[in-house]
């Protein structure tokens, strides 16, 4: 009865528009999903939904053959006469007959090589037959929660508009688009959104993207997040085994064969599931595969499944895409989510005529009023129907939105949001007026507590304010924050007020001023955290630091694509501090603190002379090859991993109340990151500076190198660190560089060694060199494993570190957390 129903008001709801509607099903009456349904010999089609249920949009009255083809049934044709609409046409598929009997099978040779060799052999030719194609696309994007906890860490859980059941499970997230693309083989694409709706937010911006789901079976390696390797790769015979699991016709009379993709070893970043593959010409059918959150290194997604359907396209010859789905499954700290991104294709022009304006740097745009169209344009134009649950959650979801826009309504629920708690106390505590669009927010004391040797046990309290505008895409955000340390008794305040005038160019002021505490290696290579760790425990205060009060403003802007520019200029005066304290939870008699001079710890002198200061700057930074999407109120850029990111700074200290301290200072860094195939990832960053005039700078104006003595490091990765230097042993005021290079093998290297490869740890390796005009080289050496932990914690790495100063070599383990301290 309640598919009845739910074909009653399926076809009620399409108000007599020109369209062919139906529902498929199995022989047993279930609903199919992602059924492709289209006119023959034609590429203009749809899907169901997962009720079964489709809609065919037929723009004009005549004689029709309608298909229906669905992976694992029999691809079935019907010849309709239509006189007027709605057309009303149901299908029943059959499950398709596999059979080995049309296969000549070699008792000696596994049936299923040959022919996957023969699709390897003719990989690279099928990826140039569509070398450059525009269509129109449709995508659906769903995310639901299930069993969604009230409460983690204390706090509650907010689920936004969203519409939950009594077991807290629903639609989190639902939105289309419809757009079309424009695409040239080996990167050049375009995709312009004509209509775009997102359930539940009224500014209509959907975030599905073609994109994001270009997964193209016939490239070495689909972009998972991490390369996974295509089951017919160059080398894919070294990673994958093959069953042939046999043959079928398909309704054009070509012969299909069935062949399960199994890995060779099980966490390797591979597929397993099923290709479909066409005899003789040798191209993919369709594709049925998955991909676990373990191959893919991302522990929190459970499962990936891809499913793609492909249709013989008789004039131009070729096999395309018609549609596809992304399931998914993740999961962690109680939260389980899973969804589905579908995606059709259609109107395919392989012969589209591009010219060079076709394509630049914008990869995204909307058309005027994309995001505004009605709910009689989606009836029309939605190429997979709705569901009786995503229709709800639309119909609930935009009615609240309408009642959240009242006064009343925004007043409630600040009133719960406002309402004091007892866990503010540990939290924090914000204040929020939704009328006006701000908040404010206060930071327990607590929260911040640690130590130093010259503060001693010291915290701050902050008090911040934010606005922001959505339709101009400018914020406004002050903060105040007065810190103290209870050894030197000192109060020390200090404020930030920062604009950003909008979100596409992103023109941005701000002014900061006070007191603080600064460590001398302005990139302060350890955290407060750790150095309250081994100060306390193990009696190595090796943060130094002195105080400084000072006033700046800095303006950013983007003023190309890909071209940042920044200007600072700003009053320092800098005061030594000093050791204040001797307080540690283990005290050791043979050994006490250093002092609070960076160069020499036994030393009481102070590292420098008293002074003030002021700087200037001004910088670029240069993106080659970004892309970026433009949606209504702001862009979004995206970085190419085909070129570097290149830094070029000057700057210039004047002013100072000794002459001897003004000097001027140039600096570059080149920097970047890329996977090579599925062999893993390689990043470098190297720097080079140069000081003028600074041969009698104040010590705190001197280039510092990120060092590390804790045989412990929160850094992810190590292109910037060198994890066996001493904080403060080299140092430079003249010229410098710093090299570093490091290498992720992901599996490539571990998944290939039996029992090692079921840790499904990754090998690191990596070199760091560090030149100074003043020191001899000092250069470091690191190999080490990644990803090492257990089930969806794999947050730690291990590395065995040698390094090289002049006739000095040292050698230690690191161990590496990739979490913030």
């Amino acid at each position: 009865m309640k598919k009845i129903t739910t074909l009653l008001i399926f076809i009620i709801s399409l108000k007599l528009s020109a369209q062919i509607t139906g529902r498929v099903t199995d022989t047993n009456n279930e609903g199919l999903p992602v059924v492709n349904v289209y006119t023959e010999n034609e590429l203009t089609g749809t899907t169901t939904n997962d009720d079964g249920l489709y809609i065919l949009d037929i723009k004009k009255p005549g004689t029709y053959t309608i298909v229906f083809q669905y992976l694992g049934f029999q691809t079935w044709k019907k010849k309709v006469d239509i006189k007027k609409f709605p057309f009303e046409l149901n299908a029943v598929l059959k499950e398709e007959s596999i059979s080995l009997n049309e296969v000549t099978i070699n008792s000696k040779e596994n049936p299923a090589i040959p022919i996957m060799k023969s699709m390897i052999k003719h990989r690279k030719e099928n990826l140039d037959k569509i070398s450059e194609f525009s269509a129109d696309f449709y995508s659906k994007g769903l995310l639901k929660i299930k069993d969604a906890p009230k409460k983690f860490l204390g706090q509650k859980v907010e689920t936004g508009n969203a519409v939950l059941d009594s077991t807290r499970s629903g639609i989190i997230y639902l939105s289309e688009t419809i757009s079309k693309i424009d695409h040239k083989r080996p990167d050049k694409f375009k995709e312009t959104i004509v209509a775009s709706k997102t359930s539940g937010d009224d500014n209509g911006i959907s975030f599905n993207q073609a994109s994001e789901v270009d997964f193209n079976i016939y490239e070495n390696t689909i972009d998972m997040g991490k390369p996974i390797i295509s089951p017919i790769a160059s080398n894919a015979m070294a990673n994958y085994r093959y069953k042939l699991e046999g043959s079928f016709y398909d309704d054009h009379g070509f012969m299909i064969y069935k062949i399960k993709v199994i890995p060779r070893r099980e966490n390797n970043p591979v597929f397993s599931g099923y290709i479909y593959v066409v005899d003789e010409q040798w191209t993919v059918y369709g594709t049925d595969l998955k991909v676990s959150g373990k191959q893919m290194q991302q522990p929190v997604i459970k499962e990936l499944h891809i499913k793609q359907t492909f249709n013989y396209q008789n004039q131009d010859e070729i096999w395309v895409v018609i549609s596809q789905t992304l399931d998914f499954e993740a999961g962690i700290f109680g939260f389980n989510f899973n969804g589905r991104f579908s995606a059709a294709y259609s109107n395919y022009n392989f012969n589209p005529n591009f010219t060079k304006k076709t394509f630049g740097r914008e990869i995204l745009s909307f058309e005027e009023g994309a995001t505004k169209k009605d709910s009689t344009f989606w009836e029309n134009q939605r190429k997979v129907p709705l569901t009786l649950e995503e229709t709800k959650d639309y119909k609930v979801r935009d009615s609240i939105v309408a009642r959240e826009k009242t006064p009343e309504y925004l007043d409630s629920i600040d009133r719960a949001y406002n309402k004091w708690e007892w866990g503010n106390l540990f939290s924090g505590y914000s204040y929020r007026n939704s009328k006006k669009d701000y908040r404010i927010s206060f930071d327990m004391p607590w929260t911040e507590f640690r130590f130093n040797t010259v503060q001693g046990w010291n915290s701050n309290v902050n008090l911040d304010f934010s606005k922001y505008n959505e339709d101009k895409g400018s914020s406004f955000y002050a903060s105040a924050t007065v810190e103290y340390g209870f050894s030197d008794d000192r109060v020390r305040p200090s404020g930030y007020v920062y604009y950003r005038f909008n979100q596409k160019t992103r023109p941005a002021i701000s002014v900061r001023g006070g007191n603080r505490v600064k460590q001398f290696n302005r990139s302060e290579p350890i955290t407060p955290f750790l150095n309250t760790v081994s100060s306390l425990f193990f009696q190595d205060n090796y943060m130094k630091v002195y105080e400084e009060d000072f006033a700046s403003i800095r303006y950013s802007q983007k003023i190309f694509n890909g071209v940042l520019f920044y200007a600072n200029l700003g009053y320092y005066d800098r005061s030594p501090l000093y050791n204040t304290t001797d307080q540690t939870f283990f005290p050791k008699s043979n050994r006490a603190y250093t002092s609070n001079n960076p160069f020499d710890g036994q030393s009481l002198n102070a590292p420098f002379i008293a002074n003030s200061i002021y700087k200037t700057s001004i910088g670029f930074q240069f993106r080659f090859g970004e892309k970026y999407m433009s949606y209504p109120n702001f862009k979004i850029s995206i970085p190419s991993s085909k070129y570097p990111t290149l830094l070029v700074q000057y700057g210039k200290a004047f002013g100072a109340s000794n002459s001897d301290y003004n000097y001027d200072k140039i600096v570059g860094n080149i920097r970047q990151s890329f996977n090579i195939g599925n062999k893993g990832n390689f990043r470098y960053n190297i720097s080079a500076g140069k000081f003028f005039n600074a041969e009698n700078i104040s010590a705190v104006d001197f280039q510092y190198f990120n060092g590390n003595e804790l045989n412990f490091s929160t850094a992810s990765r190590y292109t910037n660190v060198f994890n066996l230097l001493p904080y403060y042993k080299i140092y430079s005021k003249s010229e410098y560089s710093t090299m570093h290079a490091e290498h992720n093998f992901n599996s490539f290297i571990m998944g290939k060694i039996p029992l090692l490869n079921k840790l499904n740890y990754n090998l690191v390796i990596g070199g760091h060199a560090l030149f100074t005009k003043e020191n001899k080289p000092y250069t470091e050496f690191t190999v080490g494993l990644d990803n090492v932990g257990f089930g969806k914690f794999r947050l730690f790495r291990v590395d065995y570190i040698k390094s090289y100063f002049g006739n000095e070599q040292k050698d230690g383990f690191v161990i590496g957390a990739k979490i913030g301290f």
